[in-house]
């Protein structure tokens, strides 16, 4: 049964509320706050359609509800994030309290849902939730999938590496010379017989590895095709960037959401992506480094996509030749590319049914200048 702790005194139906909720598997537990900051009552949740819906009723019993701040959207509030978006309110995400907050105050489910209320009724929290209920949802699930099957191989074939370094000198002489998919092959056709010496156990195991690598390529080869439809479906404009492939357009669909407009700009894009530069001057030093927070995941994609434009990419060759000759590291210049990139990718992360400015500030080409970042304003100028 749901637990109520009913905290301020007499409530009017007319004021607006605020709500926050923290997460859990089994239960969820919210908390009312009025414009004042009082807390009026906080109440457990259990996490069925039933206990969402028992939980927006309950909200609205203490006045119009202005925001829902949801901590773990992304997780064990998917399913009430969907309910209440459907249901009609404003919800609005929030991280979870740093860790001097919970020094200072202590840590429970009911601090935390309170805490979560006063950082959207403050302004602190703003985000918009990712909605997850279109393509890049679908792109997200097959992108588990194949990362657990990718990783799994990768560890399959390692100890197919490692088993025959150390294999008895007739099992070493049948795969002498071969590598790769060929070494793999043989393994996966070996036929031991009956185990009776360490020889015929390490080909037991060996073909064994080498059928599970075969039957995860397949796996991976088969996610890889239909992650291939769905990305070119939800962004083909932004496959067709130098540099960016399936993989990594993926993974910066992904890290936007099936709502990227829910990002106001290029630049909260690229603080999401863990790239905006920000300063790290000191005396008579005047520099930038990279943000080091964001979506880590997203960060490495656009290093994948950097590393194939300095080496294929004619515009960035000449650009990075030029930086070079000016004393920039190769880390700098990553770091304006990087940028650069993300200015790119930002207005092409949905499909464009017309040629007009796809967010607003943007232009035709997809390209803004910001004058905090200079460095790849004439990266973007040069290309």
């Amino acid at each position: 049964m749901p637990s109520t702790q009913q905290v301020g005194g007499s409530v009017s139906e007319d004021q607006d509320v605020t709500v926050g909720v923290d997460t859990h598997k089994d239960v969820h537990v919210a908390a009312v706050l009025d414009q004042t900051g009082r807390v009026l009552a906080t109440r457990n949740f259990p996490t069925t359609m039933r206990g969402y819906a028992q939980l927006a009723t309950w909200a609205e019993s203490f006045g119009t509800v202005a925001k829902v701040g949801l901590e773990g959207s992304g997780s064990y509030g998917a399913g009430l994030l969907r309910f209440l978006t459907d249901y009609g309110l404003t919800v609005v995400e929030v991280d979870r309290p740093d860790r001097s907050t919970r020094r200072r105050i202590g840590k429970t489910d009911t601090i935390d849902a309170e805490s979560a209320a006063r950082a959207v009724l403050s302004g602190r929290a703003t985000g918009t939730p990712k909605t997850r209920d279109a393509h890049v949802e679908m792109i997200r699930a097959l992108r588990v999938a194949r990362r657990g099957a990718m990783k799994a191989r990768i560890q399959a074939g390692g100890q197919v590496e490692s088993l025959i370094v150390s294999a008895p000198e007739p099992v070493r002489q049948l795969v002498r010379g071969l590598a790769g998919k060929k070494r793999i092959r043989v393994c996966a056709a070996l036929r031991p017989g009956t185990v009776s010496d360490p020889a015929t156990a390490t080909k037991l195991a060996l073909r064994s590895l080498a059928r599970r690598w075969l039957a995860l390529q397949a796996e991976i080869d088969d996610l890889d095709s239909h992650l291939a439809a769905l990305v070119t479906a939800a962004a083909p404009y932004l496959v067709a960037l130098p540099g960016v492939g399936i993989d990594t357009a993926g993974q910066l669909l992904v890290t936007a959401g099936d709502n990227p407009h829910r990002l106001h700009s290029e630049r909260a894009f690229a603080r999401l992506c863990g790239v905006a530069p920000i300063p790290a001057s000191s005396g008579r030093t005047d520099r930038h480094r990279l943000h080091r927070g964001g979506d880590r995941e997203a960060n490495r994609a656009l290093w994948r996509i950097t590393l194939v434009r300095m080496r294929c990419h004619q515009p960035t060759k000449d650009y990075v030749t030029r930086r070079t000759a000016e004393g920039k590291t190769k880390t700098e210049i990553m770091r304006c590319l990087k940028r650069y990139i993300v200015r790119e990718a930002f207005t092409h992360l949905a499909p464009r049914p017309t040629e007009q400015a796809p967010w607003p500030g943007a232009t035709t080409d997809g390209r803004r200048v910001h004058r905090h970042d200079r460095d790849t304003a004439n990266t973007s100028r040069r290309r």
